[in-house]
């Protein structure tokens, strides 16, 4: 099975694409839509997916079709392993508190927070662009923002923040023609899918806060007379 995993691929319109490609981009998917109905399954599913990814896009190094190495793609797989745990745990905490069947209550970031994270992923790009570069990563620039973006967007998903959706919409938008031009077709394919999947995520986390909102003015309203009597 394992060996399978590691050389299995199709042949398709003239290219060879590896089944992990396409089995991890699966794993990533799920997990998207687990992360839409706020289910804390979402960080497990994602990290399965890491795991395979990591192997991808270190192309030259695990010998793969493209054989090319995106450091920061494949940096940003053991990001996303570590970043997950942080995300699973602070999920199962929050269900934990409130004994609710969802494991997160979106709200929107604070002004300032959201100019910290502009100023982070600014400052982390400029860093790591001559790094990959050095490293010799395929588009060491758009693949900086990837890490960065990324990053970013999983932490503020595990803290709640429903702008984590528009993250990550900069990042399928920066990721699709960097992942045509190195020849992974199927990441590609599937950023476009995630693109489109993260809009539909961004209106249904903005909706979820929307009700939010609305029960704790109800709750408020409703506990005023009791107070006055």
């Amino acid at each position: 099975m394992v060996s399978w995993l590691l050389h299995a691929h199709l042949h398709l319109l003239g290219a060879d694409i590896l089944w992990r490609e396409i089995i991890g981009n699966a794993f990533g998917l799920v997990s998207v839509l687990y992360a839409m109905r706020r289910h804390v399954g979402a960080w497990p599913i994602g990290m399965a997916g890491n795991v395979l990814l990591f192997t991808v896009f270190l192309g030259g190094a695990f010998h793969t079709p493209q054989d090319k190495d995106l450091y920061g793609q494949a940096g940003r797989q053991v990001m996303f392993f570590a970043a997950a745990l942080y995300g699973w745990w602070r999920w199962r905490q929050h269900r934990r508190a409130t004994g609710q069947p969802t494991a997160v209550t979106p709200h929107w970031a604070s002004w300032r927070t959201r100019l910290g994270i502009l100023a982070i992923a600014g400052v982390g790009v400029a860093i790591l662009d001559p790094i990959l570069a050095a490293l010799g990563s395929f588009g060491p620039l758009a693949d900086s923002w990837i890490f960065m973006g990324s990053l970013l967007a999983t932490v503020s998903m595990a803290r709640g923040y429903t702008d984590f959706w528009l993250l990550w919409i900069g990042v399928d938008a920066v990721g699709v023609p960097l992942l045509l031009r190195a020849g992974y077709y199927p990441s590609a394919l599937l950023y476009m899918v995630y693109g489109a999947v993260c809009l539909w995520g961004f209106a249904v986390w903005w909706n979820a806060h929307r009700q939010a909102a609305v029960a704790s003015s109800e709750e408020q309203l409703a506990s005023v007379p009791a107070a006055v009597g």
